[in-house]
């Protein structure tokens, strides 16, 4: 499995922003392998983290590759006041499975 975690520090988000990040949220969940996302804020910051897993890493490079995708990495620095992305690939996952994770289904899956 692989996670991409988009990390980022905000300006002032407008429609634009939200109209793009809507259309890149809806081609992410068309990739091959996608397997769901969360989001997390700093509530002292204000430092928002979005992570998206997939089952490979091709659905990954779609992404990446889309034009929506392209259009707001060329556009970032209207929204955003800094980014740093971070792919990884994940090595092993493990809890109580109580949680509701975007992980949850695909262990459940190798594990069958």
């Amino acid at each position: 499995m692989f996670c991409a975690n988009f990390i980022f520090d905000t300006k002032q988000f407008d429609d634009e922003f939200h109209r793009l990040d809507a259309l890149i949220a809806a081609a992410a969940k068309e990739t091959e392998g996608y397997l769901g996302e969360e989001s997390w804020e700093d509530p002292k910051t204000g430092r928002i983290s979005n992570i998206y897993y997939w089952s490979s890493e091709n659905g990954l490079k779609q992404l990446i590759a889309h034009p929506k995708h392209i259009e707001a990495k060329q556009r970032y620095s209207e929204w955003l006041s800094g980014y740093q992305v971070v792919i990884s690939q994940v090595m092993r996952t493990y809890g109580d499975k109580t949680l509701q994770h975007p992980l949850l289904a695909a262990q459940a899956a190798a594990e069958a």
